[in-house]
């Protein structure tokens, strides 16, 4: 109990300085967020701490596909989702499939399918450059021990926690936000 409240203290003590050193520009960028944004991050938040401090568990989302669902299932559902929601399919990755296979073993399936929308993309580089380190939208199939896993970014984080978009394109990248959660809901179910 004593590491946990001195770890709590140490927060406390970077969220104060930070606050403190920085109060003005923190409230200048919170007026400018969208909104939601202090709600979205309270769930990263939650996330992160019931994971540990797992940043990756907070910034993502994940869904166990159903037991009986086909990799070439959720791939069908991937593709026709994708194509309802105007997503294009731009590469895939099988790192596994690269991987020296010792003798009377094998690697559990991973492969990461990756979709853009060119023309959203190129709006919000426009809004934010930064961005293109996200581009393109990546959903990942994953083989644990349990299952098979599907695994995104979480989008929430990405449209609902920066600041304020222009009106069009905050409706432009909630259809891409939409599109990518429907894709990673039906492929779990394996539903095309």
């Amino acid at each position: 109990m004593a590491r946990w409240t001195r770890r709590l203290a140490g927060w406390g003590l970077v969220v104060g300085l930070a606050l403190g050193t920085s109060g003005c520009g923190t409230l200048r960028a919170a007026a400018n967020l969208e909104q939601g944004a202090g709600a979205e991050a309270v769930r990263m938040w939650s996330r992160w701490v019931d994971s540990e401090g797992d940043i990756a568990v907070a910034t993502t989302w994940s869904v166990r596909v159903a037991p009986g669902v086909t990799v070439e299932q959720i791939e069908q559902a991937l593709a026709s989702t994708a194509a309802e929601y105007n997503l294009r399919a731009v590469g895939e990755l099988s790192p596994a499939r690269d991987l020296p296979v010792p003798a009377g073993q094998r690697i559990r399936f991973l492969k990461v399918y990756s979709y853009c929308s060119p023309t959203v993309a190129l709006r919000m580089l426009e809004f934010s450059p930064a961005m293109a380190a996200y581009l393109p939208c990546r959903i990942t199939v994953m083989e644990r021990e349990d299952g098979l896993w599907l695994y995104t970014l979480n989008m929430d984080m990405m449209t609902r926690m920066g600041r304020r978009m222009p009106a069009e394109l905050r409706a432009e990248t909630g259809r891409v936000r939409d599109g990518i959660r429907a894709m990673l809901d039906r492929g779990a179910a394996g539903e095309f």
